[in-house]
């Protein structure tokens, strides 16, 4: 029997996909098996991502966990290089921690089985209500999280039926690439199509604000700083906006307080402070507040004072026409470098810098990234709980407290009203790392879904059947 012509190029295509070589078609549209899903132009991409999305959607909600359950296998058989490149490419974390979160990503996102229906069934007949797909989804990542957020909203995303155009920090394109190379090598390995997720090669404010207007990107998913997440909310769009935060921790008289001195820097030196959940400063009952300290120097703190306060101010932050913004060069770098940059020799046994400050002090105001922590100390739990309100800015993000007193740690609750709110416990448990609960890395508290999951990236619909498929 004689082969059809489309019949043949199908065949050549899937030789050619197997051989990782670029079919004639894929390089004309810019990309290369060696970096599916990757685009020099972003609205080559984002055609590539509505032809997929088409695909996607036609299939049963079982083949979406196939491919689900692939890019889990993969992201764990590559956490290691992941993690290498990440430190690599944007000089911020631990490849140690970044192993760690990549694992946490593939164990602990939630898959299809986010995806629930409710039903009514009663005399006036049934009455459903189904979560379908946006379609595309632009996203924009940090180049904090860059890779975990990718593959993060990605197995959301394609567990609700949508497709994805990511914009990366472009400080973090390289790794950001490879983790949607990782996305779209594990849906053609399922048996998948390509392009499920894509990006551009160089993405740019101008890329950026194509997905912002593009009139086939039904939703904005935006992970980043207050700048990009008004962008996103002035856009016209549906947005999911995860934007900044400032988490203090309370540590009061009635805390386990050698256990909170662990927890404390175990969280806030977790790839080097760099999780947007992390305890950024603490505050402490002064009754307990020398004790505290004690035990985070024992868990491996250095304590500045005085001058090298002011030195450290200088070094980590800039004066920027008025504005004070962070000096980028050390974000999410060891203490002991840090340490050295202001003129004091550690070793790498040093994983925080803590200093005494008043809550109105520029380094405990301003959200670091670093492993650097203020200590402020208030007379009291209430005067604790003013304070932190202060210092998280309004952002609803994250706070964290030390307690044994359920009074105090609903006190706190209730009036900082953050999307999470830890206690007894290191930050990251947050994120179901030692804590009970699902992993994200989109944690939208400006626009009220809290820790996203595949639900989030989904519309409700509801189907009614009047006088039918009632049996009671």
């Amino acid at each position: 029997m004689a082969i059809k012509e489309e019949q043949l190029q199908e065949i050549v295509k899937q030789v050619l996909l197997n051989l990782k070589v670029a079919a004639p078609e894929e390089v004309k549209n810019s990309t290369s098996i060696s970096e599916l899903g990757v685009f020099e132009d972003i609205h080559a991409a984002i055609k590539a991502a509505k032809e997929a999305q088409k695909k996607l959607k036609a299939m049963p909600m079982e083949f979406r966990e196939k491919i689900i359950q692939n890019i889990r296998k993969k992201t764990i058989e590559n956490a290691k290089a992941l993690a290498e490149l990440g430190v690599s490419e944007t000089g911020m974390g631990r490849v140690e921690h970044k192993i760690l979160k990549h694992e946490l990503v593939a164990n602990k996102t939630p898959g299809t089985e986010d995806i629930k229906t409710t039903a009514w069934s009663g005399d006036k007949g049934l009455t459903l209500v189904e979560m379908g797909p946006f379609g595309v989804i632009g996203a924009i990542t940090p180049s904090t999280n860059p890779s975990e957020t990718v593959i993060c909203n990605s197995m959301g995303m394609i567990a609700g039926g949508n497709t994805v155009v990511f914009n990366p920090h472009p400080g973090a394109i390289k790794v950001s690439c490879m983790a949607v190379q990782l996305v779209n090598e594990a849906s053609l390995e399922a048996g998948g199509p390509e392009n499920l997720a894509v990006t551009v090669r160089k993405p740019t404010l101008e890329t950026a604000d194509v997905l912002f207007s593009h009139p086939d990107i039904a939703l904005l998913a935006v992970t980043g700083g207050p700048g990009v997440v008004t962008a996103a909310l002035s856009s016209g769009k549906r947005a999911i906006g995860a934007g900044a935060g400032n988490p203090p921790v309370i540590v009061d008289e009635t805390a386990d307080i050698k256990k909170a001195a662990k927890d404390i820097i175990d969280g806030a030196t977790f790839d080097n402070n760099l999780p947007c959940i992390a305890e950024k400063e603490v505050i402490a009952v002064d009754k307990i507040a020398d004790e505290l300290i004690y035990y985070m120097i024992q868990n491996g703190c250095y304590k500045i004072e005085g001058e090298e306060i002011e030195r450290l101010a200088n070094l980590v932050l800039v004066n920027k026409n008025g504005k004070i913004t962070l000096n980028r060069k050390w974000v999410g770098k060891d203490a002991s470098k840090i340490l050295k940059g202001i003129g004091i020799e550690a070793d790498d046994s040093i994983r925080c810098i803590i200093f005494e400050a008043d809550k109105s002090h520029i380094l405990v105001q301003e959200e670091l990234m670093m492993p650097i922590l203020g200590i402020v100390r208030a007379n009291d739990v209430d005067e604790a709980i003013e304070f932190a309100k202060e210092l998280e800015h309004g952002n609803r993000h994250s706070a964290h407290m030390h307690s044994k007193n359920i009074d105090n740690l609903t006190k706190f609750a209730r009036e900082i009203d953050t999307a999470i709110f830890v206690k007894n416990a290191p930050s990251y448990a947050a994120l179901g790392f030692g804590g009970e609960g699902y992993c994200t890395f989109t944690i939208a508290s400006r626009t009220g879904e809290g820790l996203t999951s595949a639900k989030s990236f989904t519309k409700a619909r509801r189907c009614v059947l009047s006088d039918g498929l009632s049996i009671r």
